[in-house]
Order: C-alpha cells, then sequence, then structure tokens
C-alpha cells in the first residue's frame, strides 16, 4: 500500500486539506495518507525544510511527500518531482529540499511539465496530487517531467566561519511548539570547527557556555528533589534529536514559565553565534 504525507501552510480551519485527500483518494481507494504538518507558518520554506527533513526518513523507502508550500506556479516558482534517498518529494522548486539536497545527492530530478493539461489555481490538489498518485501506481519520473540536473538551493540555510576559524556565525531555522529556539549550526559542523575547544553561545543577550546532550542533562539528579532549588524555566543549550544546536527552556511553555523564542528575545532568522577559544 503506498504511503502519501502532506506538509503544508494550509492550517485546519479552511477547507484545503480535506479536498487535498479527498482528491487523492478519488484516484487511489488503497492508500494510506499520513499528515506530517499543517501548522508551518504561511510561506515558510527553512520551517518547512527543517520539519520534512526530520519526519521523512522514519517512513519506508519508497513513501511520497507532498509538500505544499509557496506552490504558486510562475516562471520564477516551477514544480518539482524528486527522488532522493529512495523517497518522492513533490513541491515547488524555491528551494525547499535545500536541507536534504545538500546532504544527499538527488537521484533523478525532474521539472513538472502537465501544467498545460490542467487549468488550475490550486497546484497542491491539481498538479501534486496528480503526480503522487501517478507514482502510487508505479509510475516514472520521466512521464510527468523534464529530467534537469540542479534545484534551487537556498545560503541561509548554511553557517559561516571566519578566515581564523574560531568563530561560527548561523542563525534561528526553526522555533518549536514549546518556543524552543532551533539554531542552522549542525553538531557536526561545531565539532569540525570547535575541535574540543571551550566556546561560549551567544544570541542577542544571552549566552552559554555548554551543550547538553539532553533537555535533563543539567539537573543533577544526586541531590534531593526539594533542594535542588526551581527547574522549570532554566536556560540551556543542547544537540537536539535532530543533531542541531537548540537554545531552549527546561519545561518550557510559553503561558507559564515562558519560552527561549520569547524570554530571550529570539525569532526566525536571528543570529546565533559560537566563538571557540585561541588554540
Amino acid at each position: 500500500m503506498a504511503i502519501i504525507t502532506l506538509t503544508t501552510d494550509f492550517g485546519e480551519k479552511d477547507y484545503f486539506v480535506g479536498a487535498v485527500k479527498g482528491a487523492i483518494y478519488s484516484e487511489l481507494k488503497d492508500v494510506r495518507i499520513v499528515d506530517i504538518s499543517h501548522s508551518v507558518s504561511p510561506f515558510h520554506i527553512s520551517e518547512a525544510a527543517y520539519i520534512i527533513k526530520n519526519a521523512y526518513n522514519s517512513f519506508p523507502k519508497g513513501s511520497i511527500h507532498i509538500i505544499g508550500i509557496d506552490s504558486e506556479f510562475t516562471p520564477e516558482n516551477k514544480h518539482l518531482a524528486v527522488l532522493l534517498d529512495d523517497h518522492y518529494f513533490i513541491c515547488a522548486n524555491n528551494g525547499i529540499l535545500s536541507l536534504l539536497a545538500s546532504e544527499i545527492k538527488p537521484e533523478k530530478i525532474v521539472e513538472i511539465n502537465i501544467h498545460d493539461a490542467i487549468e488550475t489555481n490550486f497546484p497542491v490538489l491539481d498538479v501534486f496530487v496528480k503526480v503522487a498518485c501517478h507514482l502510487a501506481r508505479g509510475g516514472t519520473l520521466e512521464v510527468i517531467g523534464k529530467n534537469i540536473n540542479e534545484i534551487k538551493y537556498l545560503k541561509q540555510f548554511e553557517p559561516t566561519i571566519n578566515s581564523e576559524k574560531n568563530q561560527i556565525v548561523g542563525h534561528v531555522l526553526y522555533i518549536d511548539n514549546y518556543g524552543n529556539v532551533v539554531t542552522n549550526i549542525s553538531r557536526k559542523l561545531f565539532d569540525n570547527v570547535g575541535k574540543g575547544r571551550n566556546y561560549l553561545i551567544s544570541a542577542r543577550m544571552v549566552t552559554f557556555p555548554k551543550i547538553y546532550e539532553a533537555y535533563s542533562d543539567w539537573i543533577n539528579f544526586e541531590v534531593e528533589k526539594e533542594n535542588r532549588g526551581e527547574e522549570d524555566g532554566k536556560k540551556l543549550a543542547l544537540f537536539n534529536s535532530a543533531g542541531y544546536i537548540e537554545l531552549a527552556i527546561y519545561k518550557s511553555n510559553p503561558s507559564t514559565v515562558g519560552s527561549a523564542s520569547t524570554l530571550f528575545g529570539l525569532e526566525n532568522r536571528d543570529t546565533v553565534t559560537i566563538k571557540f577559544e585561541e588554540k
């Protein structure tokens, strides 16, 4: 049974998600549709890229992923179907696959060319669904598009390193449901540049001298709970499950103790810097 996933910025209020699912079921009775997220911020490419990057590989090989973000078809925003890591991705060529394709080379890329046969102002429904169902039936990419060699890349996903190799300048890539702040600085980059040196992370007016492996690692469980003081709301930096440096608040709640985003005053694209000691 084919699996088709949906990642969009459609939200839950409007009819869009239901219409897309209905169109898939109208073409394929025997299919599983999985919602990854419909709460991506409107037109937020980097947010969608982070979500799909960290969700797709939990699905079986051969799964088909529809990404409905900034998908209006224009001369500068063509549509793609991509085979990457034995998964299919259907999306606009707007850089949304940059995070994936920078680490794993696509096996095949086609620029979808079935638009002349379809009148639409809702391409996710009328174009992406057609392509997904074609692939789910075992169809080939060449039937629905022409081969191309490159996709659009966004430089905003890449941190910068100074010439002295003692500083990484990244930015906020994603803010999760708890208000925790995910940077675009990966563990791999941190290790390659830092080489075991001491460091200090800074973002606006907050600093972090240590990166933890888990949210609770900073707690000394050898001390009785009643003697530890208040634990909720403490700031920390950690390597999150996706392998990126995250700035967090322990057991954050935006409506009570606050969140990293609100308390640190950080928003998407804000700068995060790591300064390493000189050798």
